[in-house]
């Protein structure tokens, strides 16, 4: 069984925007573990269509004038799914494009890493019982670490 949920909470979107917020470095910069021409495609149209989506449903409502965490509250309070879809996975995006640097890599530091270990026994199990989860998660595949 999988030991940890869908989230890694290892660093905080603080601006969330309606507008698509540019990448946090340039699409090149992750190469050769992602391509360029696959940064431009998940950014520029994937990630895109989620916020124009969004900015479509919230179009003259008072919703305009929310944040975008806010729009994902008002959305899932109300049962908006469709809404809430398009929000959450803006958010959800801005927050993707930060957990990745040209510069990262390596093992985690401190009080993360020896979570990691009292949980896994290692940070190798960790890798790999975290790369079986994002492989046969539903939909896009994606496992995310909570601490």
């Amino acid at each position: 069984m999988v030991r940890f949920a869908l989230a890694a909470v290892l660093s905080v979107v603080t601006a969330a925007s309606k507008e698509l917020p540019p990448l946090p470095y340039a699409h090149n910069a992750l190469e050769p573990f992602i391509s360029q021409r696959t940064l431009e495609i998940h950014h520029g149209k994937h990630h895109a269509k989620y916020v124009n989506t969004m900015n479509t449903m919230i179009s003259g409502t008072d919703l305009e004038s929310q944040s975008l965490e806010e729009i994902v509250k008002t959305a899932a309070k109300e049962g908006n799914q469709g809404l809430f879809n398009n929000a959450a996975q803006s958010w959800n995006h801005e927050f993707y494009w930060k957990c990745m640097s040209p510069q990262g890599g390596g093992g985690p530091p401190g009080k993360l890493k020896e979570m990691i270990e009292s949980a896994f026994g290692s940070f190798d199990e960790f890798k790999k019982e975290f790369a079986a989860a994002g492989m046969t998660a539903f939909g896009s595949g994606g496992a995310w670490l909570l601490f």
